[in-house]
């Protein structure tokens, strides 16, 4: 089983191939959570959120995360 911070580093590369070629910057890494802040090749933020360890321990509930967050960008 992985630690918390297995988990965290696991979700921050998923994110980071996800969302290619934005940037994917994590914030404020704490307490088994963090942010992720969706950047675009001008340096605007196009997306942020705070994930909670049940969105991203397991590979069901980060694809919806991805899915969504794929979703609000093409809106």
């Amino acid at each position: 089983m992985m630690n918390h911070n297995a988990h965290t580093q696991a979700a921050i590369r998923t994110l980071s191939q996800a969302f290619a070629p934005l940037n994917c910057i994590i914030l404020a890494s704490r307490k088994n959570s963090f942010s992720f802040t969706l950047v675009d090749e001008h340096g605007i933020a196009q997306h942020s959120e705070r994930l909670y360890p049940e969105q991203y321990n397991r590979a069901e509930p980060l694809q919806a995360v991805i899915d969504r967050t794929r979703q609000a960008l093409i809106a």
